[in-house]
Parts: structure tokens; sequence; C-alpha cells
């Protein structure tokens, strides 16, 4: 408590301050509001942060209706939207619906409880702000914790836990660790634009989750050797210059220039646990949370989107996360008056 001494303090009460301003984020603050309740959106990025990180050129592999929020419609010309697309119809939303949110924002601790908790922030400057809202909703998402492989050489600069886009890469040696839709998307990508690729991958062949329009793509660049692939194989470690392979045919050492580890992500259960909340260790690493009302075993804090699934990341999208905020908006009906009502009467 001390960081916080001299914290700005935001002197309004919040009827919910929502943590994570992504869709399912955003879709409570909306059901929030539209329930009478004076709602504020954080985010230690920017609106929408975790969407904005995702490859430049990326296409989603659903339907632009399923990524509607707020009954707003989701235009597109194509079956499956971009990711310029979704970040421009998410800012409409935000617009629309007046929301405010707080950028740039991180949360470092919470303290009071139900009716009364205190939020403390910090802003891009590190400069201290104080929240008071009388209701907490949990909503931020995996996207911003990689898995890591814990190998020697990971911490070098050349090795890189997300992919944007393959021009900085042309006519480089580069090693694309998975076996799922990213690591595939991107060894295709590399590959397209001019770098030498690798792909490595613990399993047998190509994970069966990858979508049916790539696998054909990848295994025929795999099969004409235009990509290389190290089935049943692992990385031993890495220098500035090699990766050393751990592979059926013993260890193997091959040139390298850049290193794209796309292992997977996973929620911030510290911070979870920090907050009080519960997970359930033989579950998964599930928060425990109420199904009807997605309130956590901390009365008045509420957990949506991917952060309710635990570990089972692949459980949980913007297709049905975005309904959560709906659940939460009925259980803060049943359970309190907007204040400004409860002022007035």
């Amino acid at each position: 408590m001390s960081d916080f001494a001299d914290a700005a303090v935001v002197n309004e009460v919040l009827d919910v301050l929502v943590v994570g301003a992504g869709p399912t984020g955003m879709a409570c603050a909306i059901e929030a509001q539209r329930a009478g309740f004076k709602a504020v959106l954080i985010d230690k990025g920017c609106l929408c942060n975790s969407l904005f990180h995702y490859p430049a050129h990326m296409t989603f592999f659903t339907t632009p209706e399923l990524l509607e929020i707020g009954d707003m419609p989701f235009s597109s010309p194509n079956q499956k939207p971009s990711r310029s697309e979704a970040l421009e119809y998410y800012r409409k939303v935000a617009e629309h619906y007046a929301l405010d949110v707080r950028q740039y924002e991180t949360v470092g601790s919470v303290s009071g409880s139900d009716g009364d908790f205190h939020v403390h922030t910090t802003d891009r400057f590190g400069r201290p702000i104080e929240h008071r809202a009388r209701k907490l909703v949990i909503a931020t998402g995996y996207y911003d914790l990689p898995n890591y492989l814990d190998i020697p050489g990971e911490e070098l600069s050349k090795v890189k836990h997300y992919y944007h886009e393959p021009h900085p890469f042309y006519g480089l040696d580069v090693l694309v660790i998975g076996g799922k839709n990213s690591a595939a998307i991107a060894a295709l990508d590399l590959w397209r634009h001019g770098a030498k690729v690798t792909l490595i991958h613990r399993g047998a062949e190509m994970h069966r989750h990858v979508k049916y329009w790539i696998l054909p793509d990848i295994l025929n660049r795999i099969k004409n050797g235009e990509i290389t692939a190290c089935f049943g194989s692992t990385v031993a470690s890495i220098t500035e210059d090699t990766v050393t392979l751990h592979t059926p045919e013993g260890e193997k050492t091959i040139a390298n220039d850049f290193v794209f580890a796309l292992t997977g992500y996973h929620p911030d259960f510290s911070f979870i646990e920090n907050l009080g909340v519960r997970l359930d260790a033989e579950n998964d690493r599930c928060p425990v949370c109420d199904p009807g009302t997605l309130e956590s075993n901390v009365p008045g804090i509420y957990l949506a989107g991917v952060i309710v699934a635990g570990e089972r990341t692949n459980e949980i999208f913007i297709e049905n996360g975005r309904f959560h905020g709906k659940q939460i908006a009925q259980a803060l009906t049943a359970s309190m008056r907007p204040a400004r009502a409860a002022i007035t009467s």
C-alpha cells in the first residue's frame, strides 16, 4: 500500500469497474450501462489490446455476427473478417455506447470489499491512481502471458512469443515452435515472404485443431520441402546464431536468426489469486465462481471471458465470452440498485 500513498484518488464511487477492455470486457460494461449502472473499463494496454497484437493481416476463424456485442451489427464483405475490420468494429461500438475506457492503466492491487473496492493502478508513466467501485468484473483474458519454454537462450532478443508480420525476416533463418493454428499461419506467412522457415513441434504431426483450410497448405509446403519440419522434436537451447534441437534422429544444431515460440498463453493466475479468488487445482485451475451469476468466491468480484475456463483456454472465445456481460448484469440488478437511483429515491 505504501507505493500508493500519494495516489491520485478518483472521488467518484463507480457501480462497476471492469478490468480488461477487450470484447468481453466491453460487453460487460455495455450490459451494466444498459441496466443503469455507472461502469468504467481499465486496461493496461489499448482498447482490445490482445486483438491489436494479433498478426497484422490475421483473418478470424469465425463469421462477423459471432463477434458482435451490444446488439450492434458487424458488417463485413468477407465471410471471415480481418483483424483490422474487428478493431474498427469495436472502436465504433465503444464510440456508440460512449464507453468510459481508461487505457494504459495497470492494476497493481485491490483492497476493500464488496460494496467498496479500492483498485490501485498506475498509468503509463508510473503515476499511481486509486479507483473506488462497488463491484468488480475481471475480464483480463490470457494473451499477455506466453507459455515459456524455460530453456537456455530464451531470453535473447531474437526470441519472439508473438508474430506480427513477415517483412523484417526476409531472407533469414527462422524457427517457428508449435503445431497449432498460430504456428502454421506464421510459418506459411514467413515462407511466402521470403524467410527460410523451420517448423518444430513436439507432436508426431500438426495438431488436430489446425483449421481445415490451413492444414493442407502447411502439409504441402512441408511435403515439397519448402518448409522444413521437425516433428517429435523439442528445442534444447538457443544461441545468437544457432538453435539446438532434440530430434528422433538425435541432437541437431542449425543456423538461426530468429525464433518464434508460439507455444500458447495462459491467464494471469497470480493476479486472480491475489484478489482472493480460489483456483480449482483438480479442474485445470478454473477459478471458483457461480456458473449462473459468474460471481467468484469473493463477494462482489465477477469473472468474465476466457479466465473462467482456467487453463482450458480453447473453450471460451469472443463468440461465447461475449454473453457473460448479460449474465453479470442480471446478477448486479438482482443484488443492488444503481447509485444514482438510490440517491434520488
